[in-house]
């Protein structure tokens, strides 16, 4: 199966042609830092801002920390210099409400204090560097050329994430559709077998589509979940796929079998379970194959195993199973009606059958087994045999 690369290229927003990129980073390249100087001092205020300007920063001025506050919510900036000793409150406020809602932001903080201890607090709030009063032009400058290629590699690496998470979910996405296309084929393989077996013992044909479908209605009432559903749908639509080994004089015999053919029929069972054990998807199907004619007393066969050691898709079978059984024509007699099968499956509670399942199976209306069965036999529309029916909630 061919993946798309080409739809994979419109969904992933990094895979640029080497033209598209040149171009964003020239983009950014032309794009002006935006530099906001805080300071209470005019003189100083204009000496930062004259500096940065003649290196070609956009440069913005504010007198206090409640004015940068103001200007920082209507415009957007690269980077903040700000005096932490001012009239109207210390810079370390600032840094605090600047890191709390712009924590991209890098702030230089500029102090006359010659106290490491502030530094050392400056950085640990957030702050990206500091300097100290008296500084050289060129140190301002270096100083604040590093602070913005910080802010750069942090917003590239931000996009580069963003990217990095849109490529994942877009082939993850095409990853999960590959599957389901995969799985359905699966199904559609699955169900050529079944047709298969039908023509090979035509006394059941329908029965396995059937089966089925009442094992999904009585697995959802039960409220097995819809991933477990889809495996035991398969166990229950392959329970019989062990009797293509059977020879046909066996399986087409008009009267009743002889012990040592029963013997030999009784081997479906195993036959179908080692056929789908050593397929992957197959494999948890393969105990409901095994397990579909256990009893929940333990008088069934082939292991004798009772109780919860039976497969909960092989305990919800036999009820759908029997269901199938008594109300479909056999060549002995005619089918009987849903309600001699609840009668049937009640009676054979804790015995052939878990109790627990054949509670749920008589809180289910007999109108959805005769609907379900219309739509298998095709009257009103072809049901795909690993839909999951709709039940409607017990009473």
């Amino acid at each position: 199966m061919a993946l798309n690369l080409a739809r994979l290229h419109v969904l992933n927003p990094a895979a640029d042609s080497p033209a598209e990129a040149e171009a964003r980073a020239a983009a950014r390249l032309r794009r002006t830092p935006r530099i906001l100087v805080v300071d209470d001092e005019n003189h100083v205020r204009s000496m930062i801002g004259s500096t940065l300007e003649r290196q070609g920063y956009d440069v913005q001025l504010a007198a206090s920390g409640h004015e940068a506050l103001e200007i920082l919510e209507r415009n957007a900036f690269d980077l903040v210099l700000t005096d932490i000793v001012m009239q109207d409150g210390n810079g370390i406020t600032l840094l605090d409400s600047i890191h709390a809602q712009q924590p991209q932001l890098p702030v230089v903080m500029v102090t006359a204090i010659h106290d490491i201890g502030v530094a050392i607090d400056s950085m640990r709030r957030g702050a990206y560097d500091y300097l100290l009063k008296p500084f050289e032009r060129e140190h301002l400058v270096n100083t604040v050329q590093r602070a913005l290629d910080h802010r750069q590699a942090l917003q590239e690496s931000h996009n580069y994430q963003q990217n990095l998470e849109q490529v994942v979910r877009a082939r993850t996405e095409m990853l999960r559709q590959a599957m389901e296309n995969l799985e359905h084929s699966y199904d559609v393989t699955l169900e050529a077998l079944g047709d298969a077996l039908d023509l090979k013992d035509s006394e059941t044909e329908g029965h396995s589509k059937r089966v089925t479908a009442y094992t999904i209605a009585l697995a959802r009432a039960i409220g097995i979940n819809p991933a477990q559903i889809k495996v035991i749908a398969r166990g229950a639509f392959l329970h019989d796929i062990g009797k293509m080994a059977i020879p046909d004089e066996i399986l087409r015999k008009a009267g009743k079998l002889a012990l040592e053919e029963q013997e030999l029929m009784r081997e479906h069972c195993a036959r179908g379970y080692n056929m789908l054990r050593k397929i992957p998807f197959l494999s948890e199907s393969a105990e409901i194959v095994f397990s579909h004619q256990e009893h929940f007393d333990g008088s069934g066969y082939p292991r004798g195993v009772r109780g919860t050691e039976i497969p909960i898709g092989a305990r919800i079978f036999a009820v759908a199973d029997t269901l199938d059984a008594i109300t479909s024509d056999r060549p002995y007699r005619k089918a009987g009606s849903y309600d001699a099968a609840r009668e049937e499956i009640l009676r054979c509670s804790g015995s052939q059958f878990d109790p627990g399942v054949v509670e749920a199976f008589l809180k289910v209306p007999n109108e959805l087994w005769h609907e379900l069965r219309s739509e298998i036999t095709g009257q009103s529309r072809r049901l795909s045999t690993f839909d999951i029916a709709p039940v409607p909630p017990a009473s």
